[in-house]
């Protein structure tokens, strides 16, 4: 295929997002997992790139775990997104910014499912007012996190402190990128390059100077899927469904793992904690897993960040490797202090004896 050609096709992949002025809803799993991600992405939009972001502290989660585990009804979960809506309107604001990457799918599903069915809005305008006394207008843009960080990759790169090389070497790091299923596969039209060609994550990796690591599990799940992990006696299929993931990419031998989901990089980066308890196995180098990282933790670490204020002594799998071959400077003594400098707790650490 010609070049004209191949970048007609890649144009149909494409998404429309937002420059300025976003009404930001956070994730209800990620502040648990990984607290400082959220967090540095509103300090990279707000110091950085000099953007208008808001944040109500009123607004709740989107109730979708429970909905794809058939707890709550799709009238319920219209009328939670329609407040969300609500709080964005009354602020003033049009264009929705979305944490979590199954909110995502969720808000997308809804608002496709309004274009469709008209009388579906107008009922949920009829149970929110009636429930809250609340009105609302439909988000005119709505963007995941990743999408945001995505479109601003080139400014982030214009900034960069510690590019994505390795110092030690010279050499590109090696990263793999995962995208969350509810981004790429559920709605494949509303994420960059689709469920094909998903770049979102593609595109941070290649402008900060890494490189792309392509594995024959690439695009298989992370071990998630709520279903199974929800059941107690379903663990064993979610922690084999992220081994599969490490045995296809280890030859490969990854510097990072890169995810775009709340779910994905914490069950990767507890599961090979629980792999390597189990069975002794680790896969990254000298005894070490392979650090997994959320976009914003990345972008943070390529600005400069402290790695602690970023969060990333929240991981069970050790970062250290991949700062050490940035040429990141960190104090490990300061890995598990509070704000006030004080030791808050050491996890005891457990190595595979190998």
């Amino acid at each position: 295929m010609k070049r004209e050609g191949k970048m007609q096709v890649w144009k149909d992949y494409q998404k429309e997002i937002a420059d300025d002025h976003y009404f930001y809803v956070r994730s209800c799993i990620r502040q648990n997992f990984f607290p400082g991600a959220e967090q540095t992405f509103l300090k990279i939009l707000r110091a950085e790139l000099g953007k208008d972001i808001y944040e109500n502290p009123h607004h709740t989660s989107c109730s979708g775990i429970a909905y794809h585990a058939d707890v709550v009804p799709f009238d319920t979960i219209q009328t939670i997104a329609a407040r969300q809506f609500a709080l964005m309107t009354e602020a003033g604001y049009q264009n929705f910014a979305v944490s979590c990457i199954t909110s995502f799918g969720i808000y997308s599903e809804i608002i496709e499912t309004w274009k469709e069915y008209p009388s579906e809005l107008e009922k949920i305008r009829n149970y929110l007012k009636r429930a809250t006394g609340r009105e609302f207008e439909v988000p005119q843009n709505v963007a995941h996190a990743s999408d945001i960080v995505y479109k601003f990759r080139e400014e982030i790169a214009d900034k960069k402190k510690f590019p994505l090389i390795n110092q030690q070497t010279g050499q590109p790091l090696k990263i793999v990128e995962h995208i969350g299923c509810h981004y790429s596969k559920m709605f494949p039209a509303k994420g960059v390059g689709g469920a094909e060609f998903p770049n979102v994550l593609v595109g941070m990796i290649e402008s900060w100077g890494g490189e792309v690591v392509d594995y024959p599990e690439r695009r298989h799940c992370c071990g998630f899927g709520f279903r199974q992990y929800l059941v107690m006696s379903n663990r064993g299929y979610s922690v084999s469904n992220s081994r599969k993931k490490f045995e296809s990419m280890e030859p490969y031998k990854p510097d990072a793992i890169l995810c775009n989901c709340p779910g994905c990089p914490m069950f990767m980066d507890r599961w090979q904690y629980v792999i390597e308890e189990m069975e002794g196995k680790t896969y990254g180098e000298n005894g070490q897993g392979i650090p997994v990282l959320t976009y914003e933790e990345l972008a943070g670490l390529v600005l400069g960040y402290d790695p602690w204020d970023l969060g990333l002594q929240m991981h069970q799998t050790n970062c250290e490797p991949l700062l050490d071959k940035m040429g990141i400077t960190y104090d490990p003594d300061l890995k598990y202090a509070g704000k006030d400098g004080k030791l808050i707790g050491k996890p005891t650490m457990v190595g595979c004896g190998c």
